[in-house]
């Protein structure tokens, strides 16, 4: 998720809100789309056409159909309890493109998908990756990369990836693990998005496995990326341009690709394109070997996490197998801002880091404000680390939307990198690590990725050794690639959780934060007689505070005094109710609450903006 302008009188976004305007102004015959879910898919295709409504899109993954239904169909599956119906969020839009940049751009994806082309670009990559590890070759072109690159952020001259050196796979330790032959090889990144503009530069060769695009119903080859977002992050997570210095611009420069677009040309979509996405990669995993999702998109939460059925189709794909990596939302720094699907317990959920426009110096970074806070709703605490997020340089169309509307004058014909910053980056670059550790290792679960990540992470600290951040900000801290491929962690992430009981309905369960009477939020004491009392350890509490402007050193010697305490889960069922707001078995009351799906507003709102991100100035 990344967002750019302030107060802009829209909110470009991937997930619309609920279209309730649209309902109360439909005739009786009038049909809307719906998600109707039951115990199995046959079931659920059975009940739509004994209403009769015929389903237009198998959901699989979560037992479902997409369905346009009119208000009596709907009012008939309503009533019966075996059948849940979920409203499909949706936003329309349209955009347009510029006639010189687009057939410029247009020559350039056409060399970058022809065959000959692709293989010159698998041959060389090997070639110049043993050269940018040399020392020698280095003390030549590093001076020259480096002069260029000072020139093009400070003057933004034509940025070009020969001539540019991105500081972000050195600033987490991603470029020492290139350096060794760790560069996400055989593994295969999916990537759910706005499609992909394949630039001659990025050096994707024949890795680009297979690609879907199923907007508006669709089931068709991507060829477009018109809106720019999708090509952003799959350049940072696997671009495999280099430098002049053999320098990797991306994070897994020869990991392999599936790019699946379910957003339209101004960054929109529905739930049931993108839960037919997620059904697709789950369904393809195997045949591709996908161990990576990255989902760089989001919307306010409506519901408890397992109520929500884009929320399910991302927990089925974790359970079989794929490490779903999630943006944490840019809503910061306010708390309980976390995003769907990024309020998910089990999934890598990610906060945004900025290094204060001082690319080498790391002593001053800190937590972008516009990064999303926790705990969620249900008390878990999110996100579970930061990366990288603030002015990403990365690889976009200078005719995409965002390069022409969102920020114009941006990127020139001939410019092939764009800068924006939000959590989406920071996702992207985390997506790349997952790619690089899972090389390393591939008996690596889920949940052993997870782990290793967060035992891994460097939290920021003040200089008397305390954290600047509380674990509702920070998570574990900054992502470090190096230590998590040589951590040998087990057992650390999703304890206590049982994602198939989640997803049977049997169990759910809630986290370990709470919030006091003053507005506090805090990790309770989980155990023994003190249960739901706060734990008393350096970051565990936060008074909703955020240091404006002020760097931090983030350490790896860093110690929790209580280990990941608050990456626990604790079964729902142990007296957490919901009324008004949101109650603990102790007594403990949260402030805020949800609405239900499903349920009509009291005073149904004349626009719902949609919700991948709203925008903000690069940090």
């Amino acid at each position: 998720m990344n967002r750019f302008l302030r107060g802009s009188p829209f909110r470009v976004g991937l997930l619309a809100g609920l279209a309730w305007a649209t309902i109360a102004l439909a005739g009786p015959e009038t049909s809307i789309s719906y998600i109707v879910q039951a115990a199995t898919l046959d079931a659920a295709r059975s009940h739509v056409r004994q209403v009769g409504a015929e389903p237009e899109r198998d959901l699989d993954v979560i037992h479902s159909v997409a369905v346009r239904l009119t208000a009596a169909q709907l009012a008939d599956l309503r009533a019966d309890s075996s059948v849940r119906v979920f409203d499909d969020r949706e936003v329309r839009t349209r955009g347009v493109l510029d006639g010189l940049q687009s057939l410029t751009n247009q020559l350039n994806s056409t060399l970058a998908g022809n065959p000959l082309v692709q293989t010159v670009q698998s041959v060389a990559a090997p070639v110049v990756s043993a050269l940018a590890c040399n020392p020698l070759v280095g003390a030549v072109t590093s001076p020259v990369v480096g002069a260029a690159t000072s020139l093009q952020s400070n003057t933004g001259a034509a940025s070009i990836p020969l001539v540019y050196e991105t500081n972000y796979p050195e600033m987490i330790g991603a470029d020492k693990l290139q350096c060794s032959g760790i560069t996400g090889r055989g593994v295969t990144i999916a990537v759910l998005d706005t499609g992909l503009w394949q630039d001659t530069f990025q050096f994707y060769g024949n890795r680009v496995l297979a690609t879907l695009d199923v907007t508006n119903g669709g089931s068709r080859p991507v060829t477009v990326d018109p809106y720019g977002h999708g090509t952003h992050v799959t350049s940072i997570a696997a671009s495999g341009a280099q430098a002049l210095n053999g320098a990797y611009q991306g994070l897994a420069p020869q990991a392999n690709l599936v790019i699946v677009r379910a957003f339209d040309g101004l960054g929109a979509g529905r739930y049931t394109d993108v839960i037919a996405g997620l059904n697709w990669i789950v369904a393809n995993r195997a045949k591709y070997n996908i161990r990576v999702l990255n989902l760089s998109f989001g919307a306010e939460p409506q519901s408890f996490y397992w109520d929500d059925p884009l929320n399910q189709a991302v927990m089925a794909a974790w359970r079989a197998g794929i490490v779903v990596v999630v943006a944490a939302g840019n809503d910061g720094p306010n708390p309980m801002t976390i995003n769907v699907p990024g309020n998910v317990p089990y999934v890598i959920t990610v906060g945004a880091l900025t290094d204060n426009d001082t690319p080498y110096a790391y002593g001053d970074d800190r937590l972008a404000s516009f990064s999303s806070t926790g705990p969620t709703f249900e008390g878990f605490v999110k996100p579970e680390l930061v990366s990288p997020g603030g002015h990403i340089k990365a690889s976009m169309s200078s005719s995409s939307y965002l390069a022409t509307y969102v920020d114009p004058g941006s990127v020139s014909v001939l410019q092939q990198l764009f800068t924006m910053s939000g959590t989406s980056q920071a996702a992207a670059v985390t997506s790349g690590v997952v790619a690089l550790l899972l090389q390393d290792d591939p008996s690596l679960t889920p949940d052993g990725v997870k782990c290793r990540l967060l035992a891994s992470a460097r939290p920021a600290v003040k200089t008397n050794g305390n954290l600047a951040y509380s674990v509702f900000q920070q998570g574990a801290g900054l992502i470090n690639a190096l230590d998590a491929a040589n951590s040998a962690a087990a057992n650390c992430a999703n304890r206590g959780l049982d994602i198939n009981a989640d997803l049977a309905g049997t169990t759910h369960f809630g986290g370990p934060a709470n919030q006091d009477d003053d507005g506090n939020y805090y990790i309770m004491d989980m155990a023994g007689t003190t249960w739901g009392d706060p734990l008393d350890s350096d970051g565990y509490t936060w008074s909703k505070g955020y240091p404006w402007g002020q760097g931090f050193a983030w350490s790896d010697g860093y110690t929790w005094s209580r280990g990941y305490t608050w990456s626990r889960g604790y079964t729902w069922s142990r007296g957490y109710t919901w009324s008004r707001g949101y109650t603990w078995s102790r007594g403990y009351t949260w402030s805020r609450s949800l609405t239900w799906w499903g349920l009509p507003p009291t005073k149904p709102p004349a626009t719902k903006p949609a919700s991948i991100a709203t925008w903000v100035p690069n940090q």
